[in-house]
């Protein structure tokens, strides 16, 4: 229900700044809907928002790239903070991975103590290359 009211308001969004009704939003009329909610954006870094965006290569924003735009910003923020809660997890000398015991430490720390053993079977629900710790991409598979 969430995710489709959002994307409901995605479509206004795009309906309202595709000006000409063409299905696909141009540099310029980026940079008019950049404008509207009280930002600035040059003719130059419109177009390199939508080269960046735009996967088909037509110069223009259909919907699915639009959002795309809009919605990497908010990606981006979920990354960076998933990297720096995998960073608490680590212990020094074990960078880069979380092990049975770096994960009971952190769970002690939180006031919820466990056990080796069963941080062991907690990280082989997501070790997807049965290394027995986790990585970074695993962790990340975890927590989404």
């Amino acid at each position: 229900m969430i995710m489709m009211n959002k994307q409901h308001q995605y479509e206004r969004v795009f309906d309202h700044f595709d000006e000409n009704k063409d299905g696909k939003i141009s540099p310029s009329e980026l940079q008019q809907c950049v404008r509207a909610i009280g930002g600035e954006l040059s003719q130059a870094e419109a177009e390199a928002a939508v080269k960046y965006s735009d996967s088909d290569g037509d110069g223009m924003l259909c919907f699915d790239e639009f959002v795309r735009l809009v919605d990497g910003g908010e990606e981006e923020e979920k990354v960076k903070d998933l990297k720096e809660a995998f960073r608490m997890y680590q212990l020094e000398g074990s960078e880069g991975i979380i092990t049975p015991y770096s994960l009971n430490m952190m769970l002690t720390r939180l006031g919820l103590p466990s056990t080796i053993e069963k941080c062991r079977i907690m990280i082989s629900k997501f070790d997807l290359n049965a290394d027995g710790v986790l990585n970074f991409d695993e962790f990340k598979v975890m927590m989404l």
